[in-house]
């Protein structure tokens, strides 16, 4: 008979449940976050959109009553514009100045959902070309 030595066992080192349970929940946190702040990045990149948009309907407004020599009267203006595909709403507001042949003039842009709220402001002013005040 040989006597046959065992190896003595060896105890397996591993993670115990509890262990995986919180490892499983800092990464359900970390995703979370991070989709998060996708979503945010995605609604950002959206109103940067629209802004950049209503820039450019102030820019063309003024550019527009420049290029045709527009005498504007003091007052309030509004209408609608469409760029991008989206729907802006715009309003001129048209005051004098100490110099009687300029009229300075301030647009408003904006969302129609919310009038209050200005994406967009720019102040330019207009000269009158014929050199005679109205």
């Amino acid at each position: 008979m040989t006597d046959s030595v065992t190896p003595p066992r060896r105890r397996l080192r591993g993670f115990t449940l509890i262990e995986v349970l919180v490892a499983l929940a800092i990464i359900a946190i970390a995703l979370l976050s991070a989709l998060r702040v996708a979503g945010q990045s995605t609604q950002n990149a959206g109103e940067l959109r629209a802004r950049l948009f209503a820039g450019w309907i102030a820019q063309n407004r003024l550019a527009e009553h420049r290029a045709l020599g527009d005498w504007l009267p003091p007052g309030l203006q509004q209408g609608n514009a469409i760029q991008g595909g989206l729907n802006f709403g715009w309003r001129e507001e048209v005051t004098t100045t100490p110099n009687a042949f300029f009229r300075r003039v301030d647009i408003f842009v904006y969302l129609p959902e919310e009038p209050a709220t200005s994406l967009a402001k720019l102040t330019g002013f207009i000269v009158q070309a014929s050199g005679s005040a109205r």
